[in-house]
């Protein structure tokens, strides 16, 4: 028997909620205030994950909202700790001499000009002239792309207090929710519920894409610290590039792509073989990665890898490398909509 029942028309509530959602989300890229959207979420999820496995290891027989705000807001200062701890600890590892991306593309550079000798004509055309030209065409790139890295020079500072302020704000609000009644008024209501459905889309695409990303890496540094010493193949900054395949297998697609070629071209170091030894290997990996991606990521909103990759590119078009980050969870979170509005 078919269904014939239909969704009530939007009321006016929720029509005013859907436009100022979408007028704060391109807020939030146009003056670069992703980054503190981020880690504020992150916080907030971590939290409401957390609080009830908290609430079963320690129960007590008169809870209070007293108890319960002590309980998560010193919660919340844990894990705004250990983020922080984290993304220090990231920070001076990628500064280091052992992690410093400075020097990685600098022997990029050095084995491209090193093993001209022995890549293929039609692929020399496509390549740097020497290590000073790779240097300089390097260097454009930064500097055409320096308002949408944003961590790059000055925009560190004001990028750092972003994510802290994001955190702190996500703290407070998963604290304020642990104890609140619900009392909103109607327009309240409305934005509470945008406001969840992109939470879920956030925690979705995120965590899903870390555990992607976890995976990738695993195999990945599995073959560079493992196989090839094995072998006796001993390729230069593994760690940096470990690092790397990580921090960039969180972009859905491209980061691949990124990580792909910095570890080819590394490769290249030891011989043309290894290069294809190592392009080989990943190969295989992504597209067990592909397989997950679309069990994982596709399965959460039910999408197609095409669809993200058409948002990824739409986004970045209009908002440039900020644009790229968000799509995927821009993306599931207008699926969730319509999906709620039984029009997808």
């Amino acid at each position: 028997m078919m269904n014939t029942s239909k969704k009530l028309p939007p009321n006016v509530y929720e029509i005013a909620a859907w436009v100022a959602a979408a007028i704060v989300l391109v807020f939030v890229l146009v003056f670069h205030l992703l980054p503190a959207l981020l880690a504020g979420l992150l916080v907030y999820e971590l939290v409401h994950m957390l609080t009830p496995q908290i609430a079963k290891r320690f129960p007590t027989k008169k809870p209070s909202n007293r108890a319960k705000l002590w309980a998560v807001g010193i919660l919340v200062v844990i894990i705004v700790g250990l983020l922080s701890l984290a993304g220090a600890a990231l920070v001076a590892f990628l500064r280091s001499d052992a992690g410093s991306v400075t020097v990685l593309l600098a022997k990029m550079a050095q084995i491209l000009e090193d093993s001209r000798k022995i890549l293929p004509t039609w692929l020399l055309d496509h390549l740097p002239a020497d290590a000073h030209t790779f240097r300089e065409q390097a260097s454009e790139w930064l500097r055409s792309h320096a308002d949408e890295l944003q961590v790059v020079g000055k925009e560190a500072g004001r990028a750092t207090a972003h994510v802290l302020i994001g955190m702190i704000i996500g703290g407070m609000i998963a604290v304020r929710d642990a104890v609140r009644m619900d009392s909103r008024k109607p327009f309240a209501r409305a934005l509470a519920t945008r406001g969840d459905l992109f939470g879920d889309a956030f925690r979705r695409i995120v965590f899903a894409q870390v555990r992607i990303s976890a995976i990738n890496t695993t195999f990945t540094a599995i073959y560079l610290a493992v196989v090839l010493p094995l072998m006796g193949i001993h390729l230069p900054l593994i760690k940096t590039m470990i690092a790397i395949t990580f921090l960039v297998g969180l972009l859905p697609v491209i980061g691949n792509l990124i990580s792909n070629t910095v570890i080819v071209v590394v490769s290249l170091s030891q011989s043309l073989g290894i290069a294809i030894a190592s392009l080989a290997y990943l190969i295989i990996i992504h597209k067990f990665e592909y397989f997950l991606n679309a069990r994982i990521v596709g399965g959460q909103i039910r999408a197609n890898a095409w669809e993200l990759l058409i948002a990824m590119l739409l986004m970045e078009a209009a908002f440039g490398l900020a644009g790229v980050v968000a799509a995927p969870i821009y993306y599931a979170y207008i699926k969730s909509e319509l999906r709620r509005r039984e029009l997808v």
